[in-house]
C-alpha cells in the first residue's frame, strides 16, 4: 500500500497559500517531510488526516479516496499531532481503554488484550497505572503513539514528534517509530534534519507550500559530495563572506563562526572540502543551490 498525492493545493481565507500543487508518492516505511515552521507541513498532515479539505487535488491510500471517503480512511489511520491534550488525573491504562472503545473495540477481553499489548509496545506497561499528569514529555509522546496505533493503522502520521524531548527520550521515541515503519506508511513531519537522517528511507523538503525536493536521503547526500566547503571565520568577517560566496549555513564553534559554502570547486583560500550530510542537503535546497548532477539524480521542484 502506498499514499499518492496529486496536485494538492490549499489557500486559507486570509490569503495564505499553504499548499501549492503538492505531488508526492509515499511508499510503505518511514517518509520524512522536512521544512521550517510555516512551510505547510502541518497543513499537509491535517489534510491527509481528513481534518481539513484541500481546494484542489487528490489523495489516495491504496484504493481509498482520502478526500471523498473519509470514514474509510479513518478506519486505518493513526494520527499524532504536534500538540495533543491528555487528562492529567487519569491513568494511561484507563484513558487508552476509553479511546479503544471509541475506536470500536467494545469486547472487554479483546480490549484488555489490545491495551496491554500497546502499552508493552510503547514501553509504558510498568507505569500504566500512573496518572498522565506525572508523565514526562517523552512518555506522553509514547502514549500518543499508543492511541494512534489503536486499530492497527496502515497509515500513521506524526507531526513534530521529538520537539522538546530530552536526548534519551528522543532516541527511545525514534526507535519506536522505526519499528512501526516496517508494516505501515509512516509520515514523519519535522524541522529536525537529524530525525529524518536517522529514520527515513525517503524524504521531501517543503517550503512556502511547495515541494522543493523529493529523494532518498542517501542519494541526496551522495549527489552533494564534493560541493560543500568549510571555513572558520571571525564573526565580523561573516557579512563579507556571505556577499562573496553561496553560504548555506553557519554555526558557532568556540566563539568563532563555521561557514558552509556550496560550490562546484574550491571557493578560495582558507576553505576546506568537507563530507556532505543531510543538513547540507536541506540548507542547499532551501537556498536554491542544486547542482545539475543533483537534479539528474533527484526529483527536484515537483
Amino acid at each position: 500500500m502506498e499514499l499518492r498525492i496529486r496536485d494538492l493545493s490549499k489557500t486559507y481565507a486570509n490569503g495564505v497559500h499553504a499548499l501549492r500543487d503538492i505531488t508526492l508518492t509515499i511508499p510503505r516505511g518511514m517518509f520524512g517531510l522536512l521544512g521550517p515552521n510555516g512551510a505547510g507541513k502541518s497543513t499537509l498532515m491535517r489534510t491527509i488526516a481528513t481534518l481539513q479539505e484541500p481546494d484542489t487535488g487528490t489523495i489516495h491510500l491504496g484504493d481509498i479516496d482520502v478526500v471523498r471517503d473519509k470514514d474509510r480512511v479513518r478506519e486505518t489511520l493513526g494520527y499524532l499531532p504536534q500538540e495533543f491534550g491528555v487528562y492529567p488525573r487519569v491513568t494511561a491504562e484507563r484513558l487508552l481503554e476509553h479511546f479503544a472503545v471509541l475506536k470500536g473495540i467494545t469486547d472487554r477481553r479483546a480490549r484488555r488484550e489490545v491495551v496491554d499489548a500497546l502499552l508493552h509496545q510503547v514501553n509504558l506497561y510498568e507505569v500504566r497505572k500512573k496518572k498522565l499528569g506525572g508523565y514526562s514529555g517523552g512518555m506522553k509522546q509514547r502514549f500518543g503513539v499508543a492511541v494512534a496505533l489503536l486499530g492497527d493503522p496502515k497509515l500513521l502520521i506524526v507531526d513534530e514528534p521529538t520537539a522538546g524531548l530530552d536526548p534519551a527520550e528522543r532516541v527511545r521515541f525514534l526507535n519506536l517509530l522505526s519499528e512501526l515503519g516496517e508494516n505501515s506508511v509512516v509520515i514523519l513531519s519535522t524541522h529536525i534534519v537529524e530525525d529524518v537522517s536517522e529514520l527515513c528511507t525517503r524524504m521531501a523538503i517543503i517550503d512556502r507550500g511547495r515541494i522543493l525536493l523529493e529523494a532518498e536521503p542517501l542519494r541526496a547526500v551522495a549527489a552533494l559530495q564534493g560541493r560543500i566547503w568549510r571555513r572558520i571565520v571571525p564573526r565580523a568577517e561573516l557579512p563579507a563572506v556571505e556577499r562573496e560566496h553561496a553560504v548555506i549555513s553557519t554555526r558557532l564553534l568556540s566563539g568563532r563562526t563555521v561557514v558552509h559554502v556550496h560550490a562546484d570547486a574550491s571557493p578560495g583560500a582558507g576553505f576546506e572540502a568537507v563530507e556532505a550530510n543531510l543538513e547540507d542537503v536541506y540548507f542547499s535546497t532551501m537556498a536554491g543551490h542544486v547542482s545539475p548532477d543533483a537534479e539528474a539524480a533527484l526529483e527536484v521542484g515537483r
